[in-house]
């Protein structure tokens, strides 16, 4: 029986609202995510796990030519439309990531996006092997994640560990519920994928989410949240 991580309901519309200017998602993950891109101008992108769009938005302020996004949860979909508006250059498809990207053909993108997806899915290695089909050869994959290190500080036992676990998002009351998984795995994966690492980092807030909320821009420089990669399509 697959699990249902989509972000639906309440959660999904808090989720588009905290990733807006919530210091993780907008002033952590998204600077590094797009330092590592560098220039996109001219390529037709990928999004997968699109949430409400802010990507998809951002790609397209840069200079993507197109960009197709893809999201499971009915909720976030709905904030994507909203956000991209009458973009034409936009396609949106509601689509479970557990299954295959049928309807998207092979060698057809320039760059992949998975951000702060792949810990929710169960079968990533069919994810990653989708993305190395659709993506052009030579094509980049920008795909970031919970941090090992962070996992096992928030809920303890060993670092080995690679159990399903329940995260808070912050103090609303909402859980997540994602896979952790050691460093070697999460990178051995995109290796077996027939990706070649280009560049790692262990983003840290940029000094924005400071007005946010200075707690948790305080936190990023102590524990690393995430990290992020830079993959070639080999």
């Amino acid at each position: 029986m697959r699990l249902n991580t989509a972000y639906e309901g309440a959660l999904g519309d808090y989720f588009a609202e905290s990733a807006t200017d919530g210091p993780y998602n907008a002033h952590t993950d998204r600077p590094a995510m797009f330092a590592l891109a560098g220039d996109v101008t001219g390529l037709r992108a990928l999004d997968v796990g699109c949430g409400a769009g802010h990507y998809i938005a951002e790609l397209r302020a840069r200079g993507a030519a197109e960009v197709v996004g893809v999201e499971g949860s009915a909720t976030l979909m709905r904030h994507a439309r909203e956000r991209v508006g009458s973009d034409a250059a936009v396609t949106l498809h509601q689509h479970d990531l557990e299954e295959p990207l049928e309807f998207l053909s092979d060698d057809s993108f320039d760059l992949a996006v998975a951000a702060l997806v792949h810990h929710h899915l169960e079968d990533r290695e069919q994810l990653l092997a989708e993305l190395h089909r659709v993506l052009r050869p030579g094509g980049t994959l920008l795909l970031s994640t919970v941090h090992p290190t962070a996992d096992w500080v928030w809920h303890g036992g060993s670092y080995f560990d690679e159990d399903r676990v329940e995260t808070r998002f912050g103090t609303s009351g909402f859980t997540n519920s994602h896979r952790r998984m050691t460093m070697q795995t999460f990178l051995g994966e995109l290796l077996d994928a027939g990706f070649a690492l280009e560049r790692l980092v262990e983003p840290r807030a940029a000094e924005s989410a400071r007005r946010v909320d200075e707690a948790r821009y305080l936190k990023t420089l102590q524990t690393p949240f995430f990290v992020a990669v830079r993959m070639r399509n080999d």
